[in-house]
Order: C-alpha cells, then sequence, then structure tokens
C-alpha cells in the first residue's frame, strides 16, 4: 500500500481505499440464503419483481431437454461478465485531487492492498474454472430433466430453492448480476440438494443427507444460527449444513449428480 493510503469499511456498503494522485422450511423446499456465501442479506433489499424478472429467454431451458443452446448460455454469461465487473474496484478523484478506490467485499474478505487494487484493474479475473463448472452443472440438471429458472423463490430471503415435487430450482433473478462466483455456488448448492433426491429414490423425492461432512464457514455458521433456519426440522437442518459446507467445491455437486441421478421417468414434460 502507498505510504498515505487509507482504508474505511462500512458494515453493509463499499470500502474505500484512498490513495494520493500519484496512484416453506421442509423437504419439499431447500433455501439458501445469500448471506451465508458473505453477501449482503439479500432480504435488505426489497424485491421488486417486475424489475428483475428476465426476459423469458433466461425464465427456463429450452422446451426439449438436451444440450444448452449456445445463446442461452452467451447470454447469461454477459450478465455475470456485468456481475464480475461490479466487484472491480472503481477509482474516484476527489476535490483535493487525490484518488479513492471503492470497491465491494464479502463478508471475512480483507481490505485490498493499493498494490492488490492495481493488479486488478490490469488483470481482473476470468473465472474461467467456474464458468466451465456453470455450463456442466447447467447441462447435467436439463439432462437430467431438472428446469432451472431465474424466478423469485417461495421461500423469503433465499437466492436458491430445490422443489423435488416440481422437479426446478428457482434461483432469484439478481443472483447473477452478483457475479461468477455466486452465481456458481447457489447452482452448485442447489444441485447438492438435487443429489439428495436421488439418494432418497430420485429427483421427485425429499431429499435425504449424504452423509458429507460438515465444515461451515464462519459466515454459514452464523446464518443458519438465525430465526429463518432455527426454525427448520432438524432432517432440513442437516441437508442444509451438507449444501452449505460444500457448496464452493464445484466439482464435487457434478460428481454428485453423475453418482446418484438418473433421468427423471416425466423427462418428456420438462421444459
Amino acid at each position: 500500500m502507498l505510504p498515505h493510503a487509507r482504508r474505511w469499511r462500512r458494515p453493509w456498503g463499499p470500502a474505500l481505499a484512498l490513495a494520493p494522485a500519484t496512484g416453506a422450511a421442509t423437504a419439499a423446499v431447500l433455501a439458501i440464503a445469500a448471506a451465508a456465501m458473505g453477501l449482503v442479506p439479500l432480504a435488505s433489499a426489497p424485491v421488486v419483481a417486475q424489475a428483475l424478472r428476465p426476459p423469458a429467454w433466461l425464465q427456463a431451458p429450452p422446451a426439449s431437454i438436451g444440450p444448452i443452446q449456445p445463446t442461452w448460455e452467451a447470454l447469461l454469461f454477459v450478465r455475470l461478465d456485468a456481475g464480475d465487473q461490479a466487484w472491480l474496484p472503481r477509482p474516484q478523484r476527489l476535490p483535493d485531487g487525490r484518488l479513492r478506490y471503492v470497491y465491494r467485499q464479502r463478508r471475512g474478505e480483507r481490505d485490498l492492498t493499493m498494490a492488490q487494487i492495481h493488479d486488478l484493474l490490469r488483470n481482473p479475473p476470468r473465472y474461467t474454472a467456474e464458468r466451465t463448472a456453470i455450463t456442466s452443472l447447467l447441462a447435467q440438471l436439463w439432462g437430467l430433466g431438472v428446469r432451472v429458472e431465474l424466478t423469485t423463490p417461495r421461500v423469503a430471503a433465499a437466492a436458491g430453492e430445490w422443489v423435488p415435487r416440481e422437479a426446478v430450482i428457482r434461483i432469484r433473478p439478481d443472483v447473477p448480476d452478483r457475479g461468477t462466483l455466486d452465481f456458481a455456488a447457489v447452482l452448485n448448492h442447489e444441485a447438492i440438494h438435487v443429489a439428495q433426491s436421488c439418494r432418497a429414490g430420485g429427483l421427485r423425492r425429499p431429499p435425504t443427507p449424504l452423509g458429507l461432512p460438515v465444515r461451515l464457514s464462519p459466515e454459514a455458521r452464523e446464518l443458519l444460527a438465525q430465526p429463518l433456519y432455527a426454525r427448520i426440522p432438524p432432517l432440513v437442518r442437516q441437508l442444509e449444513l451438507e449444501a452449505f459446507s460444500h457448496q464452493r467445491d464445484l466439482a464435487l455437486g457434478a460428481h454428485l449428480l453423475r453418482s446418484l441421478c438418473r433421468p427423471d421417468s416425466r423427462l418428456g414434460l420438462a421444459g
């Protein structure tokens, strides 16, 4: 960091760096809240359904189950690109000539040094592995007969939910705008719930625990201590513990789907 650089952190706002001018809680509906990923809680901002609802092409996969349509994937990734850009530091010139950088932080992240800020601006992360994982997970889910929709979940404050009886994953329409890392984690979290249903006997069965080890981040522990999760039944809590523990392990979600799931018998009706 430059000698006179200073930083501020607001509880739920962007971080600032200042440099001199020279520089239903049942097994039928399983939800993930954005706070568990270190984001500002999604419930803290009012949801305007019309404003957040994407066009029809992004509401559901193609009517016929099969490979991801290139146009769908490309347009989704355009939104992820914009979301990733929002995490990059933004320079602001102050009246006294100094330059201030404003950037967003996830919970638990350390303040950036000026060297890190400049490196991020010169070499923005591409998230190639995460993009590949998203494409793979979507292809697997659609191939199994699972619909993936960008629409408001029925569970309040949820970023996503898996509804076995409908074989549908619902992801909040604003999640892609939060960038690749968060969209991938939400999708993978719900894919783990799909695998839990498969372990129970099929896509449309109420999920059952997989026996995965529980390794919660401090942020996830904080979330699961909130009233929303304190009231859920012990079985559903165990299902969430597994999904929260492994939502960032993108290879695991794909592996579980391959190992445990078979195409839905009503595949021809999906879409």
